[in-house]
């Protein structure tokens, strides 16, 4: 009996026995799977990477900062006095001299649009001028003269002149805009400089008493 039971068992099939190429097969998959979890590992910490540079160059380097405008000096010129006296000629043009510069502390250039200058005297506009557009280049400071012809004929209708005459100094305003583009790499910006200037001139010695200025920037 223990025979027969021993015969009625089913052999194992070879097929279901487990081979050196399944074996194979499935280490060879997991040293794939491996190496697709190495790479991307790696191209996700590189853009990571580059991320947090970018980041840090555009609140940086590439920051755009602010283009300093400033009037150094302001010559008169052609101011045509009545003989012995403080008063200007009739009919007679008084020429303001303005050295201004721009200062672009960028690294990228600052172009700019033609320039806008306006005279006033209590209020009302005496001159104007227009100054030729432009480039700072990047970290360089660019100087330019602009020049304005006073309308003395308004400065002598003026009611507040004959104190100012007898006290000898002329004071006046003026207001430059100065509009333009930074651009670096990845950031464009477009820039617009105003400066309010007030000037007391010497009527005597035709010389800057004093002078005064205040900027805005406006990105």
């Amino acid at each position: 009996m223990a025979e027969t039971s021993d015969q009625s068992r089913p052999l194992a099939g070879a097929s279901d026995r487990p081979t050196s190429s399944d074996d194979e097969e499935s280490a060879l998959t997991g040293i794939r799977r491996k190496r697709c979890v190495k790479c991307f590992t790696c191209v996700a910490a590189l853009l990571l990477i580059q991320a947090i540079v970018i980041v840090v160059l555009i609140f940086t380097v590439f920051k755009v900062k602010d283009p300093i405008i400033r009037m150094n000096r302001v010559t008169v010129t052609k101011l045509d006095l009545v003989a012995g006296t403080t008063t200007p000629r009739p009919g007679a043009n008084m020429t303001l001299i303005a050295d201004v510069s721009v200062k672009n502390p960028n690294y990228a250039s600052f172009r700019y649009q033609n320039t806008t200058t306006a005279l006033y005297y209590h209020g009302s506009v005496i001159g104007e001028a227009r100054g030729p557009p432009g480039r700072a280049r990047a970290r360089r400071t660019m100087r330019m003269n602009i020049t304005v012809d006073v309308m003395t004929d308004r400065v002598l209708a003026n009611s507040d002149f004959a104190s100012d005459l007898t006290s000898g100094l002329l004071t006046m305003s003026s207001y430059t805009e100065v509009a333009g583009r930074v651009k670096m790499v990845v950031v464009k910006k477009h820039v617009t400089v105003k400066m309010n200037c007030t000037v007391t001139v010497n009527m005597t010695t035709q010389a800057i008493q004093e002078q005064r200025c205040k900027r805005k920037v406006k990105l």
